[in-house]
This record gives C-alpha cells, structure tokens and sequence, in this order.
C-alpha cells in the first residue's frame, strides 16, 4: 500500500464520500454506524473519539488537500470529527443518535456562525474547525431535543 492510498482511503471515509450526491452526508454514515453499533453509547469512546478524530482530521486534511484539492468533498474525516462531537452525552438510543446525525448534517450544511468564519483557517485546520463548530451547534440541539422530547414522553 502506498502513502496517496492511505490518505484517500482513510480521508474519504473508506471511500464513503465517493457519492456523487451529497458526499458529506454519505461520508458521515459510517460514522454514525461506528457510534451507534460499535461504541454503544460509551460516554467515555465518544469523548476519546471525538478528540481523536479531531486531530487526526487536522493532520489528514492536510494531507487529503494535497491529493484532492482544498476543502474538497471527498474528504469527510473531518465530519466523522463532527458526527463524534453532535454525540457526546447524548442518550443512547437510536431516536436520539438519528436526531444527532440529521442535525449535525443540516448545521455542517448551513454553517451558520461561528461555522462559517472557522472554515476559513488555513488547511486542515479550516477543514476540520467548520465541522468541530457544528458538532457543538448540533450537539447542543440535540440535547435540546431530546429534553424536550422526554418532557411529553
């Protein structure tokens, strides 16, 4: 295996953001399925994941731009770093983790501030920053929701 094949395999989320409709969205489910099925709603994964997929995402990025090109759609370690984030302390079940993916994916697509000004940083670090940002936002609606939602349940 060759360095190029690693950076693409691994960036791409396993090729998942090959997808010639809605890359990110794409790239992000095997994220979600590795949260969901694999660490079982483990607080304590989630949170060394979550800061674990972020550096690497800094790191990969950078590299990911040299073959892709900058900030370009195929390179979703850094929503895997966001899908990571929406999750934290969110209540395991699957409402909940379906409630996380959708609004992580509707945050990273808007970019709202401050989104929109942390993707400007240069690199892997604007790459990643966009998507840590909406992690938090989604992160936030997230808990916000399923309160609500456990308020008349």
């Amino acid at each position: 295996m060759n360095k190029t094949f690693l950076i693409k395999f691994f960036a791409s989320g396993f090729y998942s953001s090959y997808s010639e409709i809605v890359p990110g969205t794409t790239g992000t489910f095997p994220a979600w399925l590795i949260a969901y099925f694999l660490v079982g709603g483990s607080s304590t994964a989630v949170i060394i994941a979550a800061i674990a997929l972020t550096v690497i995402s800094v790191w990969l990025a950078s590299l990911a731009e040299n073959v892709y090109g900058h900030d370009a759609k195929k390179i979703v370690i850094d929503e895997w770093a966001g899908m990571f984030i929406t999750i934290i302390l969110v209540p395991y079940s699957l409402l909940n983790y379906i409630i996380a993916f959708i609004a992580f994916r509707g945050f990273d697509a808007v970019k709202i501030w401050p989104a929109n000004i942390a993707e400007r940083l240069p690199r892997g670090w604007g790459v990643t920053a966009d998507d840590v940002v909406a992690g938090i936002q989604a992160n936030l609606l997230t808990h916000l929701i399923v309160y609500i939602i456990n308020l008349y349940i």
